[in-house]
């Protein structure tokens, strides 16, 4: 197993400005940080490389593109062999409304989160998509009603 990077004061600030805002420029990182630049794209560059900043990315908002709706899903799959499991997980990747798929423990195999326009799309995809997969035994579904807090892993 990889021992973890040791995250020192500087590389915790710089993680908590950049999840603050991920377009920050690194002179204005610095600038906080009371270093140089240099410093900052040097220490940046260690924790990618050490796989502590997995990237960046452009944060979309699933309400205003017109899907109102958010729900997870516990899936059961009938687990007659370890290719069910895979090929359940390869068909459930092609639904562009999930957008996390997470394989647990417990009572179901895997559980999902999607996003569709409202609760009538939310069934269509359930029916004719999710729970028309043979290997899929099972499912229960549970809508949002309101997100509480999101967050990234703060230091």
């Amino acid at each position: 197993m990889k021992t973890p990077f040791h995250l020192d004061s500087l590389d915790k600030k710089i993680i908590n400005l950049l999840n603050d805002n991920a377009r920050l420029p690194f002179v204005e990182v610095a600038r906080q940080c009371k270093v140089s630049g240099a410093a900052i794209h040097q220490r940046v560059a260690k924790m990618e490389e050490a796989g502590v900043i997995a990237g960046s990315s452009l944060k979309l908002n699933p309400n205003g593109m017109g899907f109102m709706t958010c729900a997870f899903i516990g899936i059961q799959v009938n687990l007659t062999s370890t290719s069910t499991h895979e090929e359940v997980f390869r068909k459930i990747q092609k639904i562009s409304e999930i957008v996390e798929c997470h394989h647990i423990s417990g009572k179901y195999s895997l559980l999902v989160k999607l996003f569709t326009r409202n609760n009538e799309h939310l069934k269509q995809v359930i029916v004719e998509q999710i729970q028309s997969i043979p290997e899929i035994t099972f499912t229960e579904t549970f809508i949002s009603l309101e997100l509480g807090f999101e967050r990234e892993l703060g230091l």
